[in-house]
């Protein structure tokens, strides 16, 4: 949901300028008050937040008294009916000093949080975008936005001119049955002028042990580059369009990726163009944001390159426009016009190239299976080797 702005915005900087003074500088605690008491009115208490005080509130009414009772029981054993009040009394200290300590981190998270609510939206304001504080399960076709559930971005900043660009925060949940696990991301997200073909960069400078973004993607779709590349980033594309990616990433496109996204991960998919990162995009730190900027306004100036290009398979499946003299009594033309209507050429994907191919689940089980068998198959055949050696 879209925040309502400060009651003070900066002013908007000229388009091109940078301007993160919003970020660090001080802020009048009461404008700060009035943009917390409107986030709560543009959002209503949630009934998953409803159940979740009910639970804590269930489980203090269950731990107190049983807490109370073994204090009251351990005075007892001590000093009898002059332990048992000073057992009580040390319960009531405890619950008193436990209770003034929750609501006290509980008031200072909810602070914090609206003071980055509060900086972030004058920090979009001032950079002619808006915020919005969270949007469930968003809508886009990237990979990271496409796994596990409990999806969800936070803190997006979003621009529409002079195209479509969100920065934000992004999370999901994965589960094997027995424990899940939240992954973090950071991202942008940049509207392309057409449909592109499904690539993959992978920055080697973030992976860690299974962390790399094509780990799903059959090793015979990686493509090899000139230069330096390669040292920076795994490149992966359907297969067949190999040519295509060549076009896409000249030598100058990969030196701009390799100035100012080595390490983001980036992934090409429809119309869209994505950067990921492991770390908080949208965050209070002027210097994460001079650098996603930057990458950003590096890579924009590319993109009427990209635009240009269309798929040969679909103009191969199209069929062919009949050319023909002008129909009789038509008007002179300074060329031949052709008698029938055209259609405008098709602008897309074909569908060998819209998606990347994935390594089949069969090979890894595969595998797991005949080290199975050999784990379990080894002794005895060892066993029976030696028998037969031993004669």
């Amino acid at each position: 949901m879209t925040l309502p702005p400060p009651a003070t915005p900066p002013s908007r900087t000229p388009a091109g300028f940078f301007d993160a003074r919003a970020l660090t500088e001080p802020v009048n605690p009461a404008e700060v008050d009035e943009f917390a008491r409107a986030h709560r009115r543009a959002n209503p208490t949630t009934a998953g937040q409803i159940v979740a005080w009910v639970f804590v509130i269930v489980a203090l009414l269950l731990i107190v008294p049983v807490a109370g009772v073994l204090l009251m029981g351990i005075g007892y054993a001590i000093g009898r009916d002059s332990g048992v009040l000073l057992g009580g009394l040390v319960g009531l200290l405890l619950l008193g000093g436990l209770s003034v300590g929750v609501i006290a981190l509980v008031r200072r998270a909810n602070r914090q949080r609206a003071l980055t609510r509060f900086r972030l939206s004058r920090f979009a304001a001032a950079n002619a975008m808006t915020y919005l504080d969270r949007i469930d399960a968003p809508p886009l076709p990237g990979l990271i936005f496409q796994a596990g559930s409990g999806r969800m971005s936070t803190d997006v900043l979003r621009g529409t001119a002079p195209r479509f660009v969100e920065f934000g925060n992004y999370q999901y949940t994965t589960s094997n049955g027995k424990q899940s696990q939240t992954h973090r991301w950071g991202y942008v997200a940049v509207k392309l002028d057409v449909p592109l073909p499904n690539i993959i960069l992978d920055a080697l400078g973030n992976n860690t042990l299974g962390s790399s973004l094509a780990a799903g993607f059959r090793r015979d779709q990686r493509l090899s580059l000139e230069g330096d590349f390669d040292r920076y980033f795994s490149l992966y594309c359907p297969e067949g369009y190999e040519v295509d990616a060549l076009y896409l990433f000249t030598p100058d496109v990969m030196a701009r990726f390799i100035d100012h996204s080595a390490e983001l991960d980036v992934e090409i998919v429809d119309d869209w163009l994505f950067l990921y990162t492991k770390r908080e995009a949208s965050t209070l730190d002027p210097a994460t944001w001079a650098w996603l900027f930057g990458a950003v306004g590096a890579l924009l100036v590319k993109l009427d390159q990209w635009a240009r290009w269309r798929d040969e398979r679909l103009r191969a499946q199209a069929a062919p426009a009949a050319l023909a003299s002008p129909a009789p009594g038509a008007p002179a033309l300074p060329f031949t016009a052709p008698a029938t209507l055209l259609t405008p050429p098709p602008v897309g994907v074909a569908p060998p190239g819209r998606r990347l191919r994935r390594r089949s689940p069969w090979i890894i089980v595969g595998i797991v299976l005949g080290a199975m068998f050999l784990v379990t198959t080894a002794p005895f055949a060892l066993g029976i080797l030696v028998m037969l050696t031993s004669r």
